[in-house]
Protein backbone atom coordinates (compact mmCIF):
# COMPACT_ATOMS: atom_id res chain seq x y z
CA UNK A 1 0.00 0.00 0.00
CA UNK A 2 1.34 3.44 -0.87
CA UNK A 3 1.88 5.60 2.21
CA UNK A 4 0.10 8.95 2.21
CA UNK A 5 1.91 11.74 4.12
CA UNK A 6 -0.04 12.88 7.14
CA UNK A 7 1.34 16.38 6.81
CA UNK A 8 -0.34 17.08 3.46
CA UNK A 9 -3.70 18.80 4.26
CA UNK A 10 -5.04 18.17 0.76
CA UNK A 11 -4.60 14.41 1.18
CA UNK A 12 -6.16 14.57 4.63
CA UNK A 13 -9.21 16.31 3.15
CA UNK A 14 -9.42 13.64 0.39
CA UNK A 15 -9.26 10.94 3.05
CA UNK A 16 -12.31 12.37 4.76
CA UNK A 17 -14.43 12.23 1.63
CA UNK A 18 -17.11 9.52 1.73
CA UNK A 19 -16.28 8.27 -1.77
CA UNK A 20 -15.52 4.81 -0.41
CA UNK A 21 -19.28 4.35 0.04
CA UNK A 22 -19.76 4.94 -3.68
CA UNK A 23 -17.13 2.26 -4.37
CA UNK A 24 -18.84 -0.11 -1.93
CA UNK A 25 -22.17 0.54 -3.68
CA UNK A 26 -20.62 -0.31 -7.04
CA UNK A 27 -19.09 -3.52 -5.67
CA UNK A 28 -22.46 -4.44 -4.14
CA UNK A 29 -24.24 -3.85 -7.47
CA UNK A 30 -21.58 -5.80 -9.36
CA UNK A 31 -22.00 -8.73 -6.98
CA UNK A 32 -25.77 -8.72 -7.52
CA UNK A 33 -25.29 -8.89 -11.29
CA UNK A 34 -22.60 -11.56 -10.92
CA UNK A 35 -24.99 -13.84 -9.08
CA UNK A 36 -27.99 -13.13 -11.30
CA UNK A 37 -25.87 -14.13 -14.30
CA UNK A 38 -24.63 -17.36 -12.79
CA UNK A 39 -28.12 -18.27 -11.52
CA UNK A 40 -29.80 -18.21 -14.92
CA UNK A 41 -29.06 -21.85 -15.74
CA UNK A 42 -29.89 -23.18 -12.27
CA UNK A 43 -33.25 -21.37 -12.12
CA UNK A 44 -34.07 -22.56 -15.64
CA UNK A 45 -32.80 -26.08 -14.87
CA UNK A 46 -36.23 -27.78 -14.68
CA UNK A 47 -37.13 -26.28 -18.07
CA UNK A 48 -33.73 -27.10 -19.57
CA UNK A 49 -33.94 -30.68 -18.31
CA UNK A 50 -37.30 -31.09 -19.98
CA UNK A 51 -36.31 -29.40 -23.26
CA UNK A 52 -32.88 -31.04 -23.60
CA UNK A 53 -33.74 -34.36 -21.89
CA UNK A 54 -30.97 -34.02 -19.32
CA UNK A 55 -30.40 -36.40 -16.41
CA UNK A 56 -29.20 -34.99 -13.09
CA UNK A 57 -25.70 -36.23 -13.89
CA UNK A 58 -25.74 -34.46 -17.26
CA UNK A 59 -26.93 -31.27 -15.59
CA UNK A 60 -24.10 -31.67 -13.08
CA UNK A 61 -21.62 -31.88 -15.96
CA UNK A 62 -23.09 -28.72 -17.49
CA UNK A 63 -22.66 -26.74 -14.27
CA UNK A 64 -19.24 -28.29 -13.70
CA UNK A 65 -17.96 -26.60 -16.89
CA UNK A 66 -18.64 -23.28 -15.18
CA UNK A 67 -16.90 -24.39 -12.00
CA UNK A 68 -13.94 -25.87 -13.86
CA UNK A 69 -13.16 -22.64 -15.69
CA UNK A 70 -14.01 -20.62 -12.57
CA UNK A 71 -11.50 -22.66 -10.59
CA UNK A 72 -8.72 -22.71 -13.13
CA UNK A 73 -8.10 -18.97 -13.42
CA UNK A 74 -9.27 -17.34 -10.18
CA UNK A 75 -5.74 -17.36 -8.77
CA UNK A 76 -4.57 -15.69 -11.99
CA UNK A 77 -7.23 -12.98 -11.81
CA UNK A 78 -5.99 -12.09 -8.33
CA UNK A 79 -2.48 -11.54 -9.66
CA UNK A 80 -3.82 -9.59 -12.67
CA UNK A 81 -5.80 -7.18 -10.49
CA UNK A 82 -2.80 -6.76 -8.18
CA UNK A 83 -0.77 -5.81 -11.27
CA UNK A 84 -3.13 -3.54 -13.25
CA UNK A 85 -5.14 -2.06 -10.37
CA UNK A 86 -8.72 -2.09 -9.21
CA UNK A 87 -10.24 0.18 -11.84
CA UNK A 88 -8.95 -1.58 -14.94
CA UNK A 89 -9.03 -5.03 -13.36
CA UNK A 90 -12.71 -4.92 -12.42
CA UNK A 91 -13.62 -3.40 -15.80
CA UNK A 92 -11.90 -6.29 -17.58
CA UNK A 93 -13.59 -8.89 -15.39
CA UNK A 94 -17.14 -7.56 -15.74
CA UNK A 95 -16.81 -6.83 -19.46
CA UNK A 96 -15.68 -10.41 -20.08
CA UNK A 97 -18.45 -12.12 -18.14
CA UNK A 98 -21.18 -9.85 -19.56
CA UNK A 99 -20.26 -10.81 -23.12
CA UNK A 100 -20.17 -14.49 -22.10
CA UNK A 101 -23.61 -14.20 -20.49
CA UNK A 102 -25.14 -12.78 -23.66
CA UNK A 103 -23.44 -15.54 -25.69
CA UNK A 104 -25.70 -18.08 -23.92
CA UNK A 105 -28.51 -16.81 -26.14
CA UNK A 106 -26.68 -18.28 -29.15
CA UNK A 107 -26.59 -21.80 -27.67
CA UNK A 108 -28.20 -24.52 -29.78
CA UNK A 109 -27.63 -27.52 -27.54
CA UNK A 110 -25.75 -28.91 -24.55
CA UNK A 111 -22.31 -28.51 -26.17
CA UNK A 112 -22.67 -24.83 -27.07
CA UNK A 113 -24.35 -24.10 -23.74
CA UNK A 114 -21.40 -25.75 -21.98
CA UNK A 115 -18.96 -23.54 -23.90
CA UNK A 116 -20.88 -20.44 -22.86
CA UNK A 117 -20.93 -21.60 -19.24
CA UNK A 118 -17.17 -22.14 -19.31
CA UNK A 119 -16.62 -18.65 -20.75
CA UNK A 120 -18.87 -17.18 -18.05
CA UNK A 121 -16.86 -18.96 -15.37
CA UNK A 122 -13.60 -17.56 -16.75
CA UNK A 123 -14.91 -14.02 -16.35
CA UNK A 124 -16.88 -14.36 -13.12
CA UNK A 125 -13.92 -15.92 -11.29
CA UNK A 126 -12.23 -12.52 -11.28
CA UNK A 127 -14.98 -10.76 -9.36
CA UNK A 128 -14.08 -11.69 -5.79
CA UNK A 129 -10.29 -11.23 -6.05
CA UNK A 130 -10.91 -7.79 -7.53
CA UNK A 131 -13.71 -6.87 -5.14
CA UNK A 132 -11.83 -7.98 -2.02
CA UNK A 133 -8.69 -6.14 -3.06
CA UNK A 134 -10.72 -3.00 -3.76
CA UNK A 135 -12.44 -3.09 -0.37
CA UNK A 136 -9.17 -3.84 1.43
CA UNK A 137 -7.73 -0.65 -0.10
CA UNK A 138 -10.70 1.60 0.60
CA UNK A 139 -11.72 0.46 4.11
CA UNK A 140 -9.91 0.40 7.44
CA UNK A 141 -9.41 -2.85 9.37
CA UNK A 142 -12.30 -2.24 11.78
CA UNK A 143 -14.69 -1.60 8.84
CA UNK A 144 -13.35 -4.20 6.42
CA UNK A 145 -15.38 -7.26 7.46
CA UNK A 146 -18.53 -5.14 7.50
CA UNK A 147 -17.75 -3.80 4.01
CA UNK A 148 -17.14 -7.32 2.74
CA UNK A 149 -20.36 -8.39 4.44
CA UNK A 150 -22.21 -5.67 2.53
CA UNK A 151 -20.59 -6.88 -0.71
CA UNK A 152 -21.69 -10.42 0.15
CA UNK A 153 -25.24 -9.15 0.56
CA UNK A 154 -25.03 -8.76 -3.20
CA UNK A 155 -24.46 -12.50 -3.55
CA UNK A 156 -27.56 -13.20 -1.51
CA UNK A 157 -29.60 -10.43 -3.10
CA UNK A 158 -28.66 -11.53 -6.61
CA UNK A 159 -29.55 -15.11 -5.73
CA UNK A 160 -32.82 -13.97 -4.14
CA UNK A 161 -34.08 -11.88 -7.04
CA UNK A 162 -32.98 -14.43 -9.65
CA UNK A 163 -35.83 -16.96 -9.24
CA UNK A 164 -38.76 -14.51 -9.59
CA UNK A 165 -36.97 -12.34 -12.18
CA UNK A 166 -35.71 -15.17 -14.38
CA UNK A 167 -38.93 -17.19 -14.17
CA UNK A 168 -40.95 -14.07 -15.09
CA UNK A 169 -38.72 -13.33 -18.09
CA UNK A 170 -38.73 -16.97 -19.17
CA UNK A 171 -42.51 -17.24 -19.08
CA UNK A 172 -42.99 -13.89 -20.83
CA UNK A 173 -40.11 -13.63 -23.33
CA UNK A 174 -38.30 -16.98 -23.46
CA UNK A 175 -34.88 -18.09 -22.24
CA UNK A 176 -32.82 -16.32 -24.91
CA UNK A 177 -34.05 -12.92 -23.76
CA UNK A 178 -33.16 -13.87 -20.18
CA UNK A 179 -29.48 -14.21 -21.11
CA UNK A 180 -29.42 -11.08 -23.25
CA UNK A 181 -31.03 -8.94 -20.57
CA UNK A 182 -28.86 -10.16 -17.70
CA UNK A 183 -25.74 -9.67 -19.85
CA UNK A 184 -26.72 -6.07 -20.59
CA UNK A 185 -26.99 -5.43 -16.84
CA UNK A 186 -23.23 -6.00 -16.66
CA UNK A 187 -22.62 -3.56 -19.51
CA UNK A 188 -24.57 -0.90 -17.61
CA UNK A 189 -22.49 -1.57 -14.47
CA UNK A 190 -19.27 -1.32 -16.48
CA UNK A 191 -20.26 2.14 -17.69
CA UNK A 192 -20.96 3.30 -14.13
CA UNK A 193 -17.68 1.83 -12.83
CA UNK A 194 -15.50 3.54 -15.43
CA UNK A 195 -17.35 6.81 -14.84
CA UNK A 196 -17.24 6.82 -11.03
CA UNK A 197 -14.07 4.98 -10.00
CA UNK A 198 -11.33 7.61 -9.51
CA UNK A 199 -8.37 7.59 -11.88
CA UNK A 200 -5.96 9.59 -9.73
CA UNK A 201 -3.90 7.98 -6.99
CA UNK A 202 -5.01 10.42 -4.27
CA UNK A 203 -8.69 9.56 -4.58
CA UNK A 204 -7.97 5.87 -5.12
CA UNK A 205 -6.21 5.70 -1.77
CA UNK A 206 -8.70 7.89 0.06
CA UNK A 207 -9.45 5.33 2.74
CA UNK A 208 -5.77 4.52 3.18
CA UNK A 209 -5.34 7.79 5.08
CA UNK A 210 -7.49 6.49 7.90
CA UNK A 211 -6.75 2.80 7.40
CA UNK A 212 -2.96 2.76 7.50
CA UNK A 213 -1.47 6.23 6.93
CA UNK A 214 2.02 5.36 8.10
CA UNK A 215 2.45 1.93 6.54
CA UNK A 216 5.49 2.02 4.22
CA UNK A 217 5.31 0.68 0.71
CA UNK A 218 6.50 -2.93 0.60
CA UNK A 219 7.81 -5.01 -2.27
CA UNK A 220 5.53 -7.81 -3.54
CA UNK A 221 5.55 -10.94 -1.41
CA UNK A 222 6.83 -13.89 -3.48
CA UNK A 223 4.52 -16.85 -4.07
CA UNK A 224 7.16 -19.09 -2.52
CA UNK A 225 6.73 -17.22 0.77
CA UNK A 226 2.91 -17.21 0.59
CA UNK A 227 2.72 -20.93 -0.13
CA UNK A 228 4.87 -21.73 2.90
CA UNK A 229 2.47 -19.87 5.17
CA UNK A 230 0.24 -22.00 7.40
CA UNK A 231 -2.16 -19.08 7.60
CA UNK A 232 -2.63 -19.01 3.84
CA UNK A 233 -3.24 -22.77 3.76
CA UNK A 234 -5.70 -22.49 6.64
CA UNK A 235 -7.78 -20.02 4.62
CA UNK A 236 -7.44 -22.14 1.46
CA UNK A 237 -8.62 -25.35 3.18
CA UNK A 238 -11.46 -23.57 4.97
CA UNK A 239 -12.81 -22.34 1.65
CA UNK A 240 -12.29 -25.80 0.05
CA UNK A 241 -14.48 -27.49 2.66
CA UNK A 242 -16.92 -24.66 3.38
CA UNK A 243 -17.86 -23.17 0.01
CA UNK A 244 -19.42 -26.36 -1.45
CA UNK A 245 -22.30 -25.73 0.97
CA UNK A 246 -23.15 -22.46 -0.77
CA UNK A 247 -22.65 -23.83 -4.27
CA UNK A 248 -24.85 -26.85 -3.53
CA UNK A 249 -27.88 -24.67 -2.95
CA UNK A 250 -26.89 -22.16 -5.62
CA UNK A 251 -26.81 -24.86 -8.33
CA UNK A 252 -29.34 -27.38 -7.04
CA UNK A 253 -32.04 -25.62 -4.97
CA UNK A 254 -34.48 -25.12 -7.89
CA UNK A 255 -34.07 -28.76 -8.97
CA UNK A 256 -34.37 -29.97 -5.37
CA UNK A 257 -37.62 -28.06 -4.95
CA UNK A 258 -38.88 -29.37 -8.30
CA UNK A 259 -37.88 -33.05 -8.06
CA UNK A 260 -37.81 -33.76 -4.31
CA UNK A 261 -40.53 -31.37 -3.15
CA UNK A 262 -42.84 -31.25 -6.19
CA UNK A 263 -42.72 -27.49 -6.87
CA UNK A 264 -43.73 -26.11 -10.27
CA UNK A 265 -41.53 -23.53 -12.03
CA UNK A 266 -43.92 -20.80 -10.88
CA UNK A 267 -43.77 -22.05 -7.26
CA UNK A 268 -39.97 -22.07 -7.46
CA UNK A 269 -40.05 -18.45 -8.58
CA UNK A 270 -42.31 -17.57 -5.66
CA UNK A 271 -40.36 -19.37 -2.91
CA UNK A 272 -36.72 -20.08 -3.86
CA UNK A 273 -35.72 -16.51 -2.98
CA UNK A 274 -36.38 -16.97 0.75
CA UNK A 275 -33.11 -18.75 1.71
CA UNK A 276 -31.11 -16.08 -0.10
CA UNK A 277 -32.78 -13.28 1.83
CA UNK A 278 -31.67 -15.12 4.96
CA UNK A 279 -28.19 -15.35 3.44
CA UNK A 280 -28.20 -11.60 2.90
CA UNK A 281 -28.99 -11.08 6.57
CA UNK A 282 -26.06 -13.35 7.41
CA UNK A 283 -23.73 -11.26 5.22
CA UNK A 284 -24.73 -8.03 6.87
CA UNK A 285 -24.87 -9.21 10.47
CA UNK A 286 -21.74 -11.37 10.24
CA UNK A 287 -19.62 -8.57 8.81
CA UNK A 288 -21.12 -6.00 11.19
CA UNK A 289 -20.61 -8.14 14.30
CA UNK A 290 -16.86 -8.65 14.08
CA UNK A 291 -16.29 -4.97 13.27
CA UNK A 292 -18.51 -3.94 16.17
CA UNK A 293 -16.62 -6.22 18.54
CA UNK A 294 -13.31 -4.71 17.41
CA UNK A 295 -14.69 -1.22 18.06
CA UNK A 296 -15.58 -2.36 21.60
CA UNK A 297 -12.01 -3.37 22.33
CA UNK A 298 -11.96 -7.02 21.23
CA UNK A 299 -8.84 -8.18 19.45
CA UNK A 300 -9.15 -8.87 15.72
CA UNK A 301 -8.37 -12.52 16.48
CA UNK A 302 -11.16 -12.91 19.04
CA UNK A 303 -13.72 -10.94 17.02
CA UNK A 304 -13.17 -12.79 13.74
CA UNK A 305 -13.12 -16.23 15.35
CA UNK A 306 -16.27 -15.57 17.37
CA UNK A 307 -18.17 -14.59 14.23
CA UNK A 308 -16.79 -17.58 12.30
CA UNK A 309 -17.84 -19.94 15.10
CA UNK A 310 -21.41 -18.55 15.16
CA UNK A 311 -21.75 -19.10 11.41
CA UNK A 312 -20.39 -22.63 11.75
CA UNK A 313 -23.04 -23.56 14.29
CA UNK A 314 -25.83 -22.55 11.90
CA UNK A 315 -24.73 -24.42 8.77
CA UNK A 316 -25.53 -28.02 9.84
CA UNK A 317 -29.25 -27.07 9.78
CA UNK A 318 -29.23 -28.45 6.24
CA UNK A 319 -29.17 -31.94 7.76
CA UNK A 320 -32.57 -31.26 9.34
CA UNK A 321 -33.86 -30.04 5.97
CA UNK A 322 -33.16 -33.46 4.48
CA UNK A 323 -35.57 -35.12 6.93
CA UNK A 324 -38.26 -32.43 7.18
CA UNK A 325 -41.72 -33.60 6.14
CA UNK A 326 -42.96 -30.20 5.02
CA UNK A 327 -41.21 -28.53 2.06
CA UNK A 328 -41.63 -25.17 3.77
CA UNK A 329 -39.98 -26.42 6.96
CA UNK A 330 -37.16 -27.72 4.76
CA UNK A 331 -36.87 -24.25 3.20
CA UNK A 332 -36.66 -22.75 6.68
CA UNK A 333 -33.76 -25.04 7.62
CA UNK A 334 -32.03 -24.28 4.32
CA UNK A 335 -32.48 -20.60 5.12
CA UNK A 336 -30.68 -21.07 8.45
CA UNK A 337 -27.89 -22.89 6.61
CA UNK A 338 -27.35 -20.11 4.09
CA UNK A 339 -27.61 -17.44 6.80
CA UNK A 340 -24.83 -19.28 8.63
CA UNK A 341 -22.70 -19.69 5.53
CA UNK A 342 -22.72 -16.00 4.64
CA UNK A 343 -22.16 -15.06 8.29
CA UNK A 344 -19.12 -17.37 8.20
CA UNK A 345 -17.68 -16.47 4.80
CA UNK A 346 -17.93 -12.70 5.33
CA UNK A 347 -15.35 -13.11 8.07
CA UNK A 348 -13.23 -15.78 6.39
CA UNK A 349 -12.89 -13.63 3.25
CA UNK A 350 -11.46 -10.73 5.22
CA UNK A 351 -8.65 -12.83 6.74
CA UNK A 352 -6.15 -12.32 3.87
CA UNK A 353 -6.22 -8.57 4.56
CA UNK A 354 -5.89 -9.21 8.31
CA UNK A 355 -2.77 -11.31 7.80
CA UNK A 356 -1.11 -9.78 4.73
CA UNK A 357 -0.34 -6.45 2.97
CA UNK A 358 -2.95 -5.09 0.57
CA UNK A 359 -0.60 -5.71 -2.37
CA UNK A 360 -1.06 -9.48 -2.13
CA UNK A 361 -4.68 -9.62 -0.95
CA UNK A 362 -5.89 -10.12 -4.52
CA UNK A 363 -3.51 -13.03 -5.09
CA UNK A 364 -4.33 -14.82 -1.82
CA UNK A 365 -8.07 -14.16 -2.24
CA UNK A 366 -7.79 -15.61 -5.74
CA UNK A 367 -5.98 -18.69 -4.45
CA UNK A 368 -8.55 -19.30 -1.71
CA UNK A 369 -11.38 -18.67 -4.17
CA UNK A 370 -9.81 -21.18 -6.53
CA UNK A 371 -9.74 -23.72 -3.71
CA UNK A 372 -13.38 -22.92 -2.91
CA UNK A 373 -14.43 -23.49 -6.51
CA UNK A 374 -12.43 -26.73 -6.70
CA UNK A 375 -14.22 -28.08 -3.63
CA UNK A 376 -17.55 -26.96 -5.09
CA UNK A 377 -16.76 -28.59 -8.43
CA UNK A 378 -15.98 -31.95 -6.81
CA UNK A 379 -19.09 -31.78 -4.64
CA UNK A 380 -21.29 -30.60 -7.51
CA UNK A 381 -20.16 -33.42 -9.80
CA UNK A 382 -20.75 -35.97 -7.04
CA UNK A 383 -24.21 -34.54 -6.36
CA UNK A 384 -25.46 -35.39 -9.85
CA UNK A 385 -24.43 -39.04 -9.56
CA UNK A 386 -25.72 -39.42 -5.99
CA UNK A 387 -29.12 -37.88 -6.78
CA UNK A 388 -29.54 -40.07 -9.89
CA UNK A 389 -28.71 -43.22 -7.94
CA UNK A 390 -29.99 -42.44 -4.45
CA UNK A 391 -31.59 -39.16 -3.33
CA UNK A 392 -30.82 -35.68 -2.08
CA UNK A 393 -30.61 -36.84 1.54
CA UNK A 394 -26.95 -38.02 1.54
CA UNK A 395 -25.96 -34.81 -0.21
CA UNK A 396 -27.63 -32.52 2.34
CA UNK A 397 -26.23 -34.52 5.27
CA UNK A 398 -22.69 -34.42 3.88
CA UNK A 399 -22.94 -30.67 3.25
CA UNK A 400 -23.98 -30.15 6.87
CA UNK A 401 -20.89 -31.99 8.10
CA UNK A 402 -18.51 -29.93 5.95
CA UNK A 403 -19.04 -26.75 8.00
CA UNK A 404 -17.29 -27.86 11.22
CA UNK A 405 -14.55 -29.51 9.15
CA UNK A 406 -13.88 -26.19 7.40
CA UNK A 407 -13.68 -24.19 10.62
CA UNK A 408 -11.52 -26.72 12.47
CA UNK A 409 -9.09 -26.71 9.54
CA UNK A 410 -8.96 -22.92 9.62
CA UNK A 411 -8.41 -22.59 13.36
CA UNK A 412 -5.78 -25.33 13.56
CA UNK A 413 -3.69 -24.11 10.63
CA UNK A 414 -4.14 -20.34 10.67
CA UNK A 415 -3.75 -19.86 14.39
CA UNK A 416 -3.97 -16.36 15.82
CA UNK A 417 -5.25 -13.62 13.51
CA UNK A 418 -2.57 -10.92 13.32
CA UNK A 419 -0.42 -9.18 10.68
CA UNK A 420 2.37 -11.46 9.49
CA UNK A 421 5.97 -10.38 9.07
CA UNK A 422 6.43 -11.07 5.34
Amino acid sequence: MTALPQSDPQLAREGERPWRWVILGLILAGTVINYVDRQTVSVLAPQLQADLHLSNFQYAKLTTWFLLSYTSVMWLWGAVVDRIGNRRGMALVVGWWSIAEMAHALARGVASLSVARAALGLGESGHWPGALRTLAMWFAERQRAWAIGIANVGAALGSAISPPLIVWMQLRYGWKMVFLTTGLMGVAWLTAWLTLYPKNAVAKNAAAVSAAPHEPEKPPVPWSVLLRSREVWGIVLARFFGDPIWWLYLNWLPLYLSKARGFSLKEIGLSAWVPYVAAGCGCFIGGWLSGRLIEHGWSVNRARKTAIAIGTLCMPAGIAAAYAQSPYVALAFISVTLFGFQFWVSNVQVLPSDYLPVGVVGAVSGLSGCSAALGAMIFNFSTGWIVDNFSYTPVLVTAGLLAPLATVSLFLLAGRVRPLAV
